[in-house]
């Protein structure tokens, strides 16, 4: 069987590894005689697996003791609503918007209370990262809203935000896991799993002791209070089970591959090899301001759309897949998360220059 080489902005490429060692335990979990989707989330077994991956998170993100890491489920879109639920006691939440998600959070904090824009790189397409030095923080706000990593714009945040001591929420969702992150920076970080860490269904939260305390907004329902899954141990209710069995897994590889200093050296190399044939081409050019960059979600285009279609159908036949940019902005999009292989960005450029060379 020949895997093809996964490009997908999430649901996304997992290594191969975590794949094969998930498969031989698929009907048997370590001589438990049954499937991790199988067991029962309140046996001792099932402990231990969430246990392990919390710890192994811990260490990956050195996560300081005041942090509770919760296993969640809703995806990043529930999140836009709990943050403000949970954190939102005067009512005012600011916001950055770089993007289509940060909008997405913007518009759901409207629904709780009054949200600020603060900053944005609407004017321009979102291709680009807004000035963080001189933020007019709100002196009421609650707190303030980032998303680190724009899946569909593919930029990046090269430095956090100057917030004024005011509590600062990262969406980051397609980053996270990608570099290391200084957690203290944050009051609250979440993120979708299904681009970095596994598969789609688990959200994970991490979030400082303190914020727990806050009263939530009256009218929220229990499964949405953050202080009810972390008094819990995510067990409030049933948790993604398997998802975290699968997560787990690859918090195990990435620290079995060196950590994530390691992964963002890798990273880098990667997005190096399709970011400077990019500037250099005649036919492709990225989308994004060169300060602003992703190393996760590469966008670029041809100055035409039909060229645009055809690279990406001749690029599925040659086993690249998944390569079309978001419906809200066309062009194409390789994300090239950590378990993408160098060698499959390698032979991505190889097609792009062969292309290049044919259609010029």
């Amino acid at each position: 069987m020949k895997r093809i080489y996964n490009f997908s902005a999430g649901p996304a490429v997992l290594p191969e590894s975590v794949l094969r060692q998930a498969a031989a335990e698929m009907l048997d979990y370590q001589g438990h005689g049954l499937s991790v989707m199988e067991m029962s989330h309140r046996s001792k077994v099932y402990q231990s697996i969430i246990d392990a991956a919390e710890a192994d998170l811990r260490k990956l993100l050195n996560v300081p003791a005041n942090y509770k890491i919760l296993f969640l489920q809703g995806g990043g879109t529930t999140q836009f609503a709990m943050v403000p639920m949970n954190l939102m006691k005067n009512r005012v939440g600011d916001y950055i918007i770089t993007g289509h998600w940060a909008q997405k959070a913007y518009d759901e904090a409207l629904l709780f209370g009054k949200a600020n824009i603060i900053a944005s790189s609407k004017d321009d397409k979102f291709s680009y990262i807004p000035d963080l030095d001189n933020l007019n923080v709100s002196p009421d706000a609650d707190y303030v809203f980032m998303c680190d990593n724009n899946t569909i714009f593919g930029t990046k945040y090269k430095k956090y935000p100057d917030v004024k001591g005011k509590i600062l929420v990262n969406d980051a969702s397609s980053s996270f896991l990608s570099e290391p992150m200084d957690v203290t920076k944050f009051g609250l970080i979440f993120a979708g799993a299904q681009k970095n860490v596994g598969p789609a269904g688990v959200t994970i939260v991490i979030i400082r002791d303190d914020l727990l305390e806050i009263p939530p907004l009256p009218g929220t329902p229990t499964l949405l209070q953050y202080k009810v899954h972390a008094d819990n141990g995510s067990m409030y209710n049933t948790p993604p089970a398997y998802g975290v069995y699968i997560c787990g897994l690859v918090f195990k590889w990435l620290l079995d591959n060196g950590g994530l200093d390691a992964m963002q050296a890798y990273n880098e190399k990667k997005a190096a090899l399709i970011y400077d044939y990019l500037d250099a081409s005649k036919l492709f050019k990225g989308t994004v301001r060169h300060d602003s960059r992703s190393l996760m979600n590469v966008c670029f285009r041809t100055p035409d759309a039909a060229l645009d279609d055809l690279f990406m159908a001749e690029a599925k036949k040659q086993g690249f897949d998944n390569l079309k940019g978001h419906r809200s902005v066309g062009g194409m999009r390789a994300s090239i998360y950590n378990a993408m292989p160098i060698e499959g960005v390698a032979a991505l450029v190889e097609f792009m220059k062969k292309f290049e060379q044919a259609h010029i």
